[in-house]
């Protein structure tokens, strides 16, 4: 009995290990298949002018978070600087379960 909870404790970690092998921030944004127009070619709740980052507060500092967002607006052409907007929270992944809203600027 005490080998098959081992085997099972080993499968669960395993499982929740590959679930859990990105808690770093990212931008929620995806490219889907087949969609040709701006309007079908992404999915997700960023944009060009308004990138949206999932993120683990407790893996995850604001200034990471600020950075990519800076990023992703220099990427886009859209500004060079990213202003938040908002926070929500248990709106991306299980495990990275935040999402910071920022707003593209060009800051002088």
């Amino acid at each position: 009995m005490a080998r098959v909870k081992l085997i099972n404790i080993v499968l669960l970690a395993t499982l929740l290990c590959s679930c859990a092998s990105q808690f770093g921030p990212f931008v929620d944004r995806r490219r889907e298949a087949g969609g040709f127009s701006n309007g079908t070619l992404y999915v997700g709740k960023s944009t060009d002018n308004e990138p949206a980052i999932c993120y683990n507060k407790l893996y995850t500092s604001f200034e990471e978070v600020q950075k990519l967002a800076d990023e992703e607006c220099v990427k886009n052409q859209t500004g060079n600087h990213a202003v938040p907007t908002k926070e929500t929270w248990f709106t991306c992944r299980l495990l990275v379960p935040s999402h910071y809203y920022f707003k593209c600027e060009n800051k002088e």
